[in-house]
């Protein structure tokens, strides 16, 4: 399985930190914030990985991060989305990379105390489909949000503004080759944007998305508020501690 971390956009909400770096780059407690989401996939046995990034900073990924030499890695793989085409147009970037194998997708702003290994190792005995990782959240309504019923995933809503759970939908998901298929068949929502819930979705609706309840923390980064939750939550548990 391969790795692939989304840190592409403008983080026109983290204005005006972003105005002279890429989001991602953007410290929390005491690492760059795309080294969690690196030490979250190697932490899982997934060390081919794949930045997608974009923006006016890109080159600055490279200047930090290199080859992975850091992270004990022999190499990193770097690709560049133009302009903000989505979460799934991004991760589109990574078909050629991906070379048919399964991948691991984590949004680059995302955070979580512990790891996915037992969701990645679940994975990999399926024989395709996708899998993606909820947790409970007090605000569901920011979200892409888990419609279960009866055990039976049946659909993702998207910021919904009455909750159907309080499952939260978070940014790793697993996929197998397909997934670029579904991609292209996508119309991009009111937003322009090619919506990783609608991927999620199509998984659903051809019965082959399985889910997994994280344990532990999570939150993403890409406000002000989550940012500093994020190095508050950090600094009190030494999240993804690679040492």
């Amino acid at each position: 399985m391969k790795g692939v971390v989304l840190a592409g956009g403008l983080g026109t909400r983290l204005h005006p930190l972003t105005k002279i770096t890429n989001k991602h780059l953007l410290p929390v407690y005491n690492k760059p914030m795309i080294f969690y989401p690196i030490e979250t996939l190697i932490k899982a046995g997934i060390t081919d990985i794949m930045i997608v990034t974009g923006g006016n900073y890109a080159g600055d990924f490279l200047r930090l991060m290199g080859n992975g030499k850091e992270f004990g890695l022999k190499h990193i793989n770097y690709t560049y989305q133009e302009g903000e085409g989505g979460i799934a147009d991004a991760l589109s970037l990574a078909e050629y990379f991906a070379d048919g194998e399964p991948i691991c997708v984590i949004l680059g702003d995302n955070l979580i105390e512990k790891n996915i290994v037992r969701a990645v190792e679940k994975y990999r005995k399926q024989k395709d489909g996708a899998k993606i990782i909820l947790k409970e959240v007090p605000d569901p309504e920011r979200f892409g949000v888990a419609e279960i019923k009866k055990g039976k995933l049946l659909r993702i809503v998207e910021k919904p503004v009455k909750p159907e759970s309080n499952l939260a939908v978070i940014g790793i998901y697993m996929y197998d080759s397909s997934v670029f298929d579904i991609i292209k068949t996508l119309k991009p929502s009111d937003r322009g944007e090619l919506e990783i819930t609608d991927v999620n979705n199509a998984y659903i609706r051809k019965g082959k998305m399985t889910w997994e309840t994280l344990q532990g923390w999570w939150t993403d980064a890409g406000t002000f508020e989550s940012l500093l939750r994020a190095n508050v939550l950090v600094s009190q548990t030494g999240a993804n501690n690679m040492d």
